[in-house]
């Protein structure tokens, strides 16, 4: 693979934003509103990479296009991140040796463009990526908020916390040199998620530094239901699996431990057979919610103590998607090979899907 470790430090600090989405009409405009206050000589072009939204985003985007030129919309057919982000960068970034990918569902600080150029100008990483922190509006939101921001939900991840400026291997996606996005074939559109994290493995590979950024945090609003948080993290768990596969790499402890979750709770249905078989799911539950409890008493919110049902959705989806992306890809290995191969060296060699 070409190496791309090789930045223009002469280059002018500009970026163009990139702003994947679909039915976002609650916080679209909030989003640009922050990307418009950044200048011109910052700031190149704003684009939108809209995934076919049926409700008033389009409106919203079109009506603060009238307002500031730099807005344009780019109809991501695929509908998926990946896809959108690729799109914008073939059109547009030509514009700017930098893009900065941004998500409509959540809150940016201001001059968040600005910081990002200056860490890149500071450290010549080809990737500068940032820490995320869950907030939420309705209480199931701030549950999930709270699992989200303590080890419960993320396992100590770096980028789930506030920031201290260090070279990681991955974080929140923000700035990308132009120049190392398209030498390492940009976004794989295999992946509907966790396509950061793949993308991040690939210019670590070609030689990329990638600097997690202090001071320019992101606020992210989880999902606002049960069923569309367990959805999530199901995809989650199987992009994971993708990422994992495709690169031959091992998984870390903490996203080994929510992956037994589902097989604990598969196991706990023999219980009527022996009671034996319901203690792993009994012992997950009871440190779940006793921990999501110590944490609504830490921040003295009752929602926020709802925290552990909120994290069990969230590893619940995590090893449902995990396990049945494993599966499914060792089975179209098993086809191709007419059933002569073995896991799990035959599913290293799988192809994408």
């Amino acid at each position: 693979m070409s190496n791309v470790a090789s930045a223009d430090h002469n280059a002018p600090s500009a970026a163009i934003v990139v702003i994947p989405c679909l039915n976002e009409e609650r916080y679209i405009e909030n989003t640009l509103a922050t990307f418009i206050a950044e200048p011109p000589e910052t700031v190149r072009r704003i684009v939108i990479a809209d995934g076919g939204s049926t409700d008033s985003t389009l409106g919203i985007v079109t009506a603060c296009a009238q307002r500031d030129d730099r807005i344009t919309i780019v109809h991501n057919e695929r509908r998926i991140q990946s896809s959108g982000v690729n799109r914008a960068v073939e059109q547009y970034g030509d514009l700017a040796p930098y893009l900065v990918r941004v998500d409509a569902h959540a809150g940016y600080p201001a001059g968040y463009c600005t910081s990002l150029l200056r860490a890149q100008a500071e450290t010549g990483a080809q990737s500068v990526v940032v820490s995320m922190i869950a907030a939420g509006t309705t209480c199931f939101q701030t549950a999930a908020a709270a699992a989200q921001n303590s080890r419960l939900g993320n396992g100590g991840s770096a980028h789930r916390k506030a920031a201290e400026g260090r070279f990681v291997d991955h974080g929140h996606h923000a700035l990308m040199e132009v120049k190392a996005f398209r030498a390492v074939g940009g976004y794989d559109e295999a992946f509907s998620h966790n396509e950061d994290a793949e993308l991040d493995a690939r210019l670590s590979a070609a030689g990329a530094r990638i600097y997690l950024c202090a001071g320019a945090d992101i606020t992210y609003y989880p999902r606002k239901g049960p069923v569309s948080l367990f959805r999530q993290y199901r995809n989650f768990g199987r992009g994971r699996a993708m990422n994992i596969l495709k690169h031959r790499s091992r998984p870390k402890l903490r996203q080994l431990i929510p992956v037994m979750m589902g097989p604990a709770v598969c196991l706990s249905l023999l219980a009527p057979v022996s009671p034996v078989f319901a203690v792993p799911a009994l012992l997950w539950a009871a440190a779940s919610l006793s921990l999501g409890a110590i944490e609504g008493l830490r921040q003295r919110n009752l929602c926020a103590g709802a925290a552990g049902f909120a994290a069990m959705l969230m590893h619940l989806g995590f090893s449902f998607g995990f396990i049945v992306e494993v599966l499914r890809q060792a089975s179209r290995v098993r086809q191709r090979q007419g059933g002569r191969s073995t896991y799990p060296a035959a599913l290293g060699a799988a192809d994408k899907p």
